[in-house]
């Protein structure tokens, strides 16, 4: 049996930087032809997270007024957020992956619920044409580790897999020639994820 799986709504928490960084982030990456009944499209996120991105600039110089604006428009995102993670919870019902790839994060459900470790890249290394071979740390209670990378030196990030295990970990097709980034975080704990690792590259044989 398939357990539902939940979205983790702690972006009431975030600052507002971070909120417009996650909203943009869901904007830029939910599928709205497999999510089609959206209460916000992603366009309206990003007009969201634009306009508290600027309120949050006028409270530098402003007063009360200001900083009750950039408040409005902090709720605005999170209640926006918060309206299409319900749609998103039901599409991906029990596929971790399809969940990953919106931009939304899972909630943990291992009972011993704490914020996971760090995980960070072991090794990075050719493994034969169009191929590397990634080894990440383990992680206590991870549930999985998502892995992405980059061609354009770590400004856009592209899905690449959700892997059960971290010691091995193979990513394919690449280019000859290309170098890529590559990133991964463990999946799990009452966060949902750790904190993303630091870049590694490498260039495709």
């Amino acid at each position: 049996m398939i357990t539902k799986l939940n979205v983790l709504r702690d972006f009431y928490k975030y600052p507002p930087s971070k909120l417009v960084t996650f909203g943009n982030n869901v904007a830029i990456n939910v599928d709205t032809t497999v999510f089609v009944s959206l209460p916000f499209a992603p366009k309206d996120i990003e007009a969201l997270t634009a306009k508290l991105s600027a309120a949050e600039s006028a409270t530098i110089t402003g007063g009360t007024p200001e900083t009750a604006a950039r408040d409005n428009a902090f709720d605005a995102v999170c209640n926006a957020l918060n309206a299409d993670a319900n749609i998103v919870e039901n599409v991906v019902n029990g596929d971790l992956e399809k969940l990953l790839g919106t931009g939304y994060l899972p909630v943990s459900t291992n009972r011993a619920s704490v914020p996971l470790d760090d995980t960070s890249i072991v090794s990075l290394m050719n493994n034969g044409t169009t191929q590397v071979l990634l080894r990440l740390q383990p992680v206590t209670n991870a549930r999985s580790y998502q892995v992405q990378t980059s061609v354009d030196g770590g400004k856009t990030w592209q899905e690449y897999c959700i892997s059960s295990q971290a010691r091995r970990i193979v990513i394919g097709n690449l280019v000859p020639g290309t170098t890529y980034a590559v990133r991964a975080r463990a999946i799990g704990g009452s966060t949902g994820a750790s904190n993303w690792t630091g870049p590694s590259s490498i260039m495709s044989t």
